[in-house]
């Protein structure tokens, strides 16, 4: 997880073959009061996640999984933000 600068902020090892919203359940439960959205991949779609931060009233930034039935809408524009964190791997394997 990064901030809105890219800067490191947590960060949650699990295995190789995890799926990614497994793991999120550790991350998601720290986020500071303030966070008003988060951002994520397509393997971050699922309900309990986007019902876990809409209870909080957090904005999920999530495109859906090609294979899902109902396409639930997304800012496709605060979406493209998610090179922070990429670029914030590509520093660390660095």
């Amino acid at each position: 997880m990064c901030d809105g600068q890219g800067r490191p902020v947590r960060l949650h090892l699990t295995a190789g073959q995890v799926s990614d919203f497994k793991g999120a359940d550790v991350l998601l439960a720290d986020l500071p009061d303030e966070t008003e959205e988060v951002i994520g991949d397509r393997g971050y779609d699922s309900n309990r996640i986007r019902l876990s931060l809409a209870d909080r009233n957090i904005t999920a930034c999530i495109p859906p999984k090609k294979n899902r039935k109902s396409k639930l809408p997304y800012d496709w524009h605060l979406c493209k933000k998610r090179h922070l964190i990429e670029n914030m791997f590509a520093k660390l394997k660095d």
